[in-house]
């Protein structure tokens, strides 16, 4: 199959109170770390690094090595605030266990 001249693409970095959506134009073949440059994303967000980032085309973990295919889409990856299973852990530790909904069995109580 043949490379088109120039591939669409879309560059996402979600933030807590915006997502930020960058559509970019690439060469035919161009890697996932090529896409991200040609966005410019990181001029504007100098906390990002190419050495360090995750990032993913339409919500799967890839390299920024792997090629892209016209209108794929690049999400960058913020890292997690905290770890889940240690939050888990806490709440195990203090006596509280989920319910359906994120909610504690206290929250349940004062609904009643």
């Amino acid at each position: 199959m043949e490379k088109p001249e120039t591939m669409r693409i879309e560059v996402v970095y979600p933030l807590p109170h915006e997502q930020l959506l960058l559509p970019a134009e690439v060469p035919g073949g161009a890697s996932v770390r090529e896409g991200i440059m040609a966005s410019g994303i990181l001029g504007r967000y100098p906390e990002l690094s190419l050495e360090t980032l995750h990032a993913g085309i339409f919500g799967k973990l890839t390299k920024l090595d792997e090629s892209l295919r016209d209108r794929d889409r690049i999400e960058i990856y913020r890292p997690l605030i905290a770890d889940p299973k240690a939050v888990r852990k806490q709440r195990e530790a203090d006596g509280k266990r989920m319910k359906k909904g994120g909610g504690t069995d206290a929250d349940a109580a004062e609904a009643d």
